[in-house]
Formats: structure tokens, C-alpha cells, sequence
């Protein structure tokens, strides 16, 4: 009998296979096709402050083995996630799930991740730095160590449960960051956010997306993703959720040769509901076919 079981800082998962924030929303959308309960966890919608009602349309692009999406964080605030969303989440879903907070300061990351330490079916905080610092130019945190240090120290000053910094790859030197994150007190690390990207529309003569650029996701960014995640194993002794472009059980297989410990599935989602679903149930004889007995004593048995 196989085990797909892993452990992301105390927290057990029944299998890897964690949905990625922005594509799942608060799992009970998607509750309506399947018993999201063979899940590992989810990372629900990323949650700022103050409701945010995102970017102006259009938010998405299609592009081959892959999508552009600018939707802007949308999310009803904190409050409303704890006391509308949450409960609802509730009935669906019975484990302990992942937590995605995002903020534009320093002080917005801290009372977000503050509120939602305290709920219980939180097992896990993820942390988004690839937002921009609108009182540091509007840099992202993401792309400088030393934000990336304030942001680490400031959430794990206020929080009790495990914190994993989610990276962007649009930076030089991913493993500098991710170094400052361990340093910082970080209990793990998510990567990769999406890539930037853009289309244009040819009868327009305009870029397709109204913000211009947008988050480049799916099956193409895979190889950039799974580099990072090898590059950033080598470097930190903390855990690593590895994400961008995962669509097969073979995949989460590599990516967890290369290091990850969990495995979170994003664009697959938008294009089939059912992807994880799947993906879990041929798990089992893809591990059989590749020898493989218990799934966490492959993380990063490629190195």
C-alpha cells in the first residue's frame, strides 16, 4: 500500500495536492461537483484589508499552454471572509485549510494575518509578497530581501500557527529572497506566483488585458517553476510548497523530486474542475509505476 501522505510544518496532509489561491475561490464552488475533502488543503482567495472589488475588465487573456489573468485581488475584506466565507467553507470542507493573505503595507500584512491566526480551521498562513508597497514606490515586497525580511519578521511577530512566504519569480535571484525568508523566521516557502505577461489584440492594436500586463499561469511555466523550486531547495532547510503549472500526477512527481513538499495546482483548475480530483486518483499507480512506496521520501531525491 502506497502512503501520499506529507507534512508541511506539523500540519499532515492526507496527499500533496493542494488548489492554489485565486482558483479554487473559498472551496465550496467546487464542492458542488466533488467531495473536496480528498484534498490535502486549499489556499482560499487571497484576502486584503478592505474589500477589494479588483482591476477593471477585461482581467483575463488566453495564450497556448497557458492564461493572463489581471484580476486584482478581488475579495470581500477580512472581516467578511471571517464572518460570511469561513462559516460557509465550514460545511464543505472538514480539514484544515490555507490561508492567503495580501496587503499593500507593512501594517496591512500584520492585521490580516493577526485575525486570521485565530480562526481554527486555518492550519496555515501564506503569505503574499508579490503585492505592491504603496509606501516603498510600489515596489513589490517580493523582489527585494529586505522587504521580504520586514514583511516575514512583522506576520510571524503576531501569528501562531506556520507561515510560508509565497515568492514572485519576476526577481534576478529567487534564493537571496527566499534565504531572507528563512532567516526571517519563516516557516516555509510557497513558489512561484505568476509570471508577467501580455497579449495584444490584433483588430484593436491595444493589449488585450486593460492593466496592460498580467499574471502569466499554466502548463508553460512549469519548467520555470520547477527550476526555482530545485534552486531554493538547495539553498533553505525550511519546507516548500511547489507551484505553476502542475496538470498531471506525474508533474506533482517532479516537482517534489526537485523539492516541493506540497504540490498546489492553479490555471488546471480554471480549465477542468476536476484536475485535482484526478490528479489524487491516479496518484497512487503513477507512484507504483516510478517504484515509489511513500511519496515523502521522494522531496527532492533528485538532487
Amino acid at each position: 500500500m502506497v502512503s501520499t501522505q506529507v507534512n508541511l510544518s506539523g500540519l499532515i496532509l492526507d496527499n500533496p495536492i493542494i488548489p492554489a489561491s485565486g482558483t479554487f475561490g473559498y472551496g465550496y464552488e467546487f464542492a458542488e461537483w466533488y467531495d473536496i475533502n480528498i484534498l490535502g488543503s486549499f489556499s482560499f482567495k487571497g484576502t486584503t484589508k478592505e474589500p477589494r472589488f479588483g482591476n477593471p475588465t477585461p482581467r483575463i487573456a488566453e495564450t497556448p499552454a497557458g492564461m493572463i489573468n489581471a484580476v486584482g485581488l478581488q475579495n470581500p475584506g477580512i472581516d467578511k471572509v471571517i464572518s460570511e466565507e469561513l462559516p460557509k467553507m465550514r460545511k464543505v470542507f472538514h480539514k484544515p485549510v490555507i490561508a492567503n493573505i495580501g496587503g499593500f503595507s507593512i501594517e496591512e500584512y500584520v492585521h490580516c494575518c493577526e485575525r486570521i491566526d485565530k480562526e481554527d480551521c486555518v492550519g496555515l498562513i501564506e503569505v503574499n509578497i508579490s503585492c505592491p508597497n504603496v509606501h516603498g514606490g510600489g515596489m513589490s515586497f517580493g523582489t527585494s530581501p529586505e522587504a521580504a525580511t520586514e514583511v516575514t519578521r512583522a506576520v510571524k511577530a503576531v501569528t501562531t500557527k506556520p507561515v510560508y512566504i509565497k515568492l514572485s519569480p519576476n526577481v534576478t535571484d529567487i534564493v537571496s529572497i527566499a534565504k531572507a525568508c528563512e532567516e526571517a523566521g519563516a516557516d516555509g516557502i510557497s513558489l512561484i506566483n505568476t509570471l508577467l505577461g501580455m497579449r495584444i489584440d490584433l483588430n484593436k492594436k491595444k493589449p488585450i488585458i486593460a492593466n496592460t500586463m498580467g499574471g502569466f499561469s499554466g502548463s508553460a511555466i512549469f519548467p520555470v517553476a520547477l527550476r526555482m523550486v530545485w534552486q531554493v531547495y538547495n539553498a533553505v532547510k525550511i519546507p516548500i510548497i511547489g507551484i505553476g503549472g502542475v496538470t498531471t500526477a506525474e508533474d506533482v512527481i517532479e516537482m517534489m523530486l526537485a523539492g516541493a513538499t506540497g504540490v498546489q495546482i492553479g490555471a488546471a483548475n480554471l480549465v477542468d474542475p476536476f484536475v485535482c480530483k484526478t490528479i489524487i486518483e491516479e496518484l497512487p499507480a503513477v507512484m507504483a509505476k516510478y517504484k515509489i512506496e511513500n511519496l515523502s521520501d521522494i522531496i527532492g531525491g533528485a538532487h
